[in-house]
């Protein structure tokens, strides 16, 4: 039988691709490009996760990605290998949406958490490597636990899913805002600089949220007044400070 790995993201299915190749298996990773710890989750139906990425990326370029992977997952003969990190938002919401979808499937998973690593997409391909081998079958209580989780989070239908030290929750759409201020002076930043700050203070000890999700609340805050810009905030080379 053959075995497809699945990737909770195009970053961890490319370090997860060449830990394969550099072990020397000829076995193919799957990627889910869908980022399901922000955005409506109510609804299976794609059309609405499309609306929704569309008002960031202006065309759903990842429409038939987006069906492809389900599809694919649903109906593979293949051996299934889920790769997913618990201290990471996005990638536990993945892991909690596939448990979901596919109920009592079988398959096989890889939690790097042990790892030292909150998301797969921060491991280096070494440890990946020498990951390949360890995963172990998911338990029929996992499976219930992760699918009562996914389904509570569903009838929520927050705008952001963030990690605590009980699991997944739900957040609102301004869970982020406080932390995008504190980092953000009377002077003049670059809002890269900002996110990236950001970002990096919720490595500790998880990883939360992704850089596009919190350029698009720095340009709401600037909608709303609490952070002034000398431009089109949506603009790389766009800077943001404190009022007054």
């Amino acid at each position: 039988m053959r075995t497809l790995h699945v990737a909770p993201g195009d970053s961890a299915g490319a370090s997860l691709l060449r830990a394969i190749r550099d072990a020397g298996r000829d076995e193919e990773v799957l990627r889910c490009r869908d980022d399901l710890s922000c955005g409506p989750i109510e609804s299976d139906d794609r059309s609405a996760r499309m609306a929704w990425w569309a008002r960031f990326f202006g065309v759903p370029e990842f429409e038939d990605d987006f069906e492809t992977f389900w599809n694919r997952v649903t109906i593979t003969d293949d051996r299934l290998v889920i790769w997913f990190g618990r201290h990471s938002a996005p990638e536990l919401a993945f892991f909690l949406a596939f448990a979901d979808r596919l109920g009592d499937r079988s398959y096989d998973i890889v939690d790097v958490t042990s790892a030292r690593s909150p998301a797969v997409s921060l491991v280096l391909t070494d440890r990946l490597r020498a990951l390949l081998g360890t995963e172990r079958p998911v338990t029929a209580q996992e499976r219930e636990e992760a699918s009562r989780q996914w389904r509570r989070l569903r009838v929520e239908n927050a705008p952001f899913r963030v990690v605590t030290p009980t699991g997944l929750v739900s957040a609102p759409i301004d869970h982020f805002d406080a932390l995008l201020i504190e980092r953000t002076t009377p002077e003049w930043r670059k809002i890269g600089r900002i996110v990236g700050d950001t970002m990096g203070c919720n490595l500790k000890p998880y990883w939360q949220v992704g850089d596009l999700m919190l350029r698009a609340r720095v340009v709401a805050l600037v909608g709303e007044g609490k952070l002034l810009a000398d431009g089109d905030p949506w603009d790389s080379s766009c800077r943001v400070r404190l009022p007054g």
